[in-house]
């Protein structure tokens, strides 16, 4: 009897590939908001946006760091440069998950993220309490998840409370 052949058409299985993230925030107090969440993305490739200030050069100085453009608030030529740059990081780093815990940076990463079909989660603001920052309200049409910090903070069905994050 001869012995049989088995020919496999289908692919090798392929390895686990962790997720890219990307961390974006303004300086300050949303910058100490994302390393209080530093548990669900230290063990991830990831990389930093956000804008250059005293404690964004000494806090990232080892990582991956992309700097934005600011001031981002009421500034249509920031605005303009941020979604620019956002196009080109986004393009070029391809992450699978975008976190913020606010800043008017984020903004233009998540519009054109979700055009890319990144996943989105947002973080409001310790300081939050009622509703939505105006970063909050412009992003969250845009998000997967949308996290508050207190209960007097969801503005919809889709804003989620799941008890202090940080």
């Amino acid at each position: 009897m001869g012995s049989a052949v088995i020919v496999s058409t289908a692919e090798p299985p392929t390895t686990f590939q962790q997720p890219r993230v990307m961390l974006v925030c303004s300086p300050g107090g949303h910058l100490l908001q994302m390393f209080a969440l530093r548990s669900a993305w230290e063990h991830l490739p990831h990389a930093w946006v956000t804008l250059p200030a005293a404690d964004t050069s000494s806090l990232l100085a080892r990582e991956s760091v992309i700097y934005g453009h600011g001031p981002t608030n009421r500034s249509l030529s920031n605005l303009v440069r941020n979604i620019r740059l956002a196009a080109g990081v986004l393009i070029r780093r391809r992450p699978d998950v975008m976190l913020s815990t606010g800043g008017g940076i984020t903004v233009p990463f998540f519009v054109l993220g979700r055009l890319l079909g990144v996943r989105l989660v947002y973080v409001e603001s310790l300081t939050r309490i009622t509703g939505l920052s105006l970063t909050g309200r412009l992003v969250h049409p845009f998000c997967d998840y949308t996290f508050v910090q207190w209960p007097t903070a969801v503005s919809d069905a889709s804003t989620l409370y799941v008890g202090g994050l940080l």
